[in-house]
């Protein structure tokens, strides 16, 4: 069985206690003041239901929640409603969402479908970072088959190399995010190792609320469970996790390095 590392919240006060017979990746104390946490999704329906917690649980914890999201989703409207209508119901449930949890809300304009990852995309993201100064980002995997997915994946990782580079002059300073998680989300599971819990059991009624102020929620526009799939997820992470619900997130790469001074 693979040891995973267990973490009551992300950020400034990441703080990684063993699973049973693993070692802790990091020592952070647990009297810092927890940090920011920013949420970076394609569609606001992916950025609440796969990250909402997280959010939540930061809060909670007397952190700050930021949720980006760089398209509306309206494209996932059902048969015979509007594009347009749609959208403006996804950016009401959003704002609604994001104010039950106690988190900001962000919406971009790019069309549903048509994210483009270019420069003037990830630069825009990167102005975005450099203003809220997160001390995490969270956002998707790129092992997805969703174009939108794939393309927030690239714009991210460019935006924070874009956003830490001292010699790029915008708007606001220069400014380098510490951590980045990706989400776990159904569309993007290809290859997704999942290496950090966090407890969510305390802020799961809320997620669940702010989740189902979404139409698609519960599958009104279209064959998909959302409910069903993400309440029972956090279930089983968390009977992996020792706790009573869970979320599962896959840090990056350049932070699974561990520095032991010995055994």
């Amino acid at each position: 069985m693979n040891r995973r590392s267990f973490a009551q919240s992300v950020g400034s006060a990441v703080i990684l206690s063993a699973i049973p017979g693993s070692s802790p990746l990091t020592q952070d104390s647990a009297v810092s003041k927890p940090g920011k946490v920013m949420a970076i999704a394609a569609h606001p329906g992916d950025g609440m239901f796969t990250m909402g917690a997280v959010l939540a649980k930061q809060i909670e914890r007397g952190g700050v929640g930021v949720l980006l999201s760089l398209s509306l989703g309206e494209r996932g409207a059902p048969k015979n409603m509007p594009i347009a209508q749609y959208g403006a119901m996804q950016s009401s449930a959003t704002d609604s969402a994001a104010h039950m949890i106690g988190a900001e809300a962000i919406l971009l304009d790019y069309p549903d479908a048509e994210i483009p990852f270019n420069d003037e995309s990830s630069l825009r993201v990167c102005d975005v970072i450099r203003e809220q100064r997160p001390d995490a980002i969270v956002t998707h995997w790129s092992g997805s088959w969703h174009k939108d997915h794939q393309n927030c994946h690239l714009i991210v990782r460019d935006a924070v190399f874009y956003a830490g580079l001292e010699t790029l002059a915008r708007k606001y300073p220069a400014y380098a995010v510490s951590k980045i998680f990706y989400a776990e989300n159904w569309e993007d599971a290809a290859n997704f190792d999942a290496d950090t819990y966090i407890d969510i059991d305390s802020v799961y009624q809320k997620w669940m609320q702010a989740c189902d102020l979404y139409p698609m929620w519960r599958g009104q526009t279209g064959f998909f469970r959302y409910n069903d799939y993400y309440s029972s997820l956090s279930v089983m992470r968390g009977c992996l996790s020792g706790s009573r619900r869970a979320v599962a997130l896959m840090s990056d790469v350049s932070q699974r390095s561990r520095r032991l001074q010995s055994l």
